[in-house]
């Protein structure tokens, strides 16, 4: 799904920067086109700014030049992501128009299509894949425009977009785009499992550090969404009041948990087990269609715990997935040999920029 909020800077690319900017880790990519596909060049995952009191564009352009160092691309242009907190997404029906003509529909009108109002926000769209659906600029026997398409509109404030480009110029880059995190795991989850994406009912699980996202899918159209209030970091915590022990040690024993301490996680886990339950029980009641596959990424998606306490309260597997499934590997040695590590952390950065090249 492409829904960039910048014009890109160019129609075709055969390098790009993505980077994911996490409230506690940034995760960048560097990709690069060939004829035989995509080829991850190399990753990287940094420490996020400190961002109690908001990151200014110098901070963020100077984290985003620390970025390209560890990169070291050839490659001069950038995508971002932007969180689920700073993006408004809606699915709504339009007229077969085309679609610069929908975004100016939208922002005329907004809270008609939106549900609210958004002053000095930028709106784009994307119409999503339906074989019933008719096309942009279709006429009927009359001459009028026929049916109407589902479309996935998104809306972000445009002081944050232009603080972004603004950023990424600090980081001597060219902006090419910014990409809503909800569209980011998608993308990648297409590129990494076509055959499921297209054919399966399933539901996307991005464990953040203070927000799991959820999607629910439906033979690659999105369906439904949600954003959890807890990620990694509520868990952490949760562990480390439970056990009384320190964040640290917490986060250090959360991943490779030993057994004595599965039931203290499981008091943790499973309020976001019953949040996913609730989501799939009312898209199976609205749908007729039941979700026989959870997958999930993040980093705290590492932990087979994790996932079997999931799994446990869903009665349905879950599993971790792989978002470079879908790329050919041209790492250096030392950063292939940790690949299959830190993989689950990388789908956003992936889907930003599967959502621009």
């Amino acid at each position: 799904m492409a829904l960039p909020f910048l014009k890109p800077a160019l129609k075709r690319k055969d390098q790009l920067v993505a980077v994911d900017l996490g409230s506690r880790m940034t995760k960048a990519v560097y990709l690069q086109a060939k004829d035989d596909g995509l080829s991850l060049l190399r990753y990287a995952i940094l420490d996020a700014p400190i961002a109690e009191q908001g990151v200014s564009v110098e901070v963020l352009g100077e984290h985003l030049r620390a970025v390209v160092a560890q990169l070291n691309p050839k490659a001069k242009l950038m995508a971002v992501t932007a969180s689920v907190s700073d993006v408004v997404i809606r699915t709504v029906e339009m007229p077969p128009v085309p679609l610069n003509e929908m975004r100016a529909i939208i922002k005329n009108n907004p809270k008609q299509h939106m549900a609210q109002e958004l002053p000095d926000h930028t709106f784009d769209c994307y119409i999503m894949t339906q074989r019933s659906q008719a096309k942009p600029g279709d006429k009927d026997r009359a001459g009028g425009l026929t049916g109407k398409l589902k479309v996935l509109v998104a809306a972000a404030r445009t002081r944050l977009v232009q603080d972004l480009q603004a950023a990424i110029k600090h980081a001597g880059l060219v902006p090419d785009s910014v990409v809503p995190m909800l569209i980011t795991t998608i993308n990648a989850f297409e590129r990494a499992q076509p055959e499921v994406f297209t054919k399966e009912v399933v539901a996307l699980v991005d464990i953040g550090f203070k927000n799991s996202t959820i999607c629910l899918l439906q033979e690659g159209e999105l369906i439904l969404s949600r954003v959890v209030g807890i990620g990694g970091d509520k868990i952490t915590e949760g562990l480390a009041n439970a056990l009384g022990i320190s964040y640290v040690e917490a986060e250090g024993i959360k991943i490779g948990m030993p057994q004595e301490v599965v039931d203290s996680l499981e008091v943790v886990v499973r309020p976001l087990g019953r949040e996913l339950r609730a989501l799939m029980d009312f898209f199976e009641h609205q749908q007729d269609q039941q979700v026989r596959h959870v997958f999930v990424c993040g980093a705290t998606a590492r932990s087979d715990c994790i996932l079997q306490i999931l799994q446990s309260e869903l009665m349905v597997e879950c599993k971790r997935w792989d978002p470079v499934a879908g790329l050919k590997l041209e790492l250096a040695p030392e950063q292939a040999a940790e690949i299959e590590h830190v993989a689950p952390q990388l789908a956003g950065a992936v889907g930003c920029a599967l959502a621009s090249i």
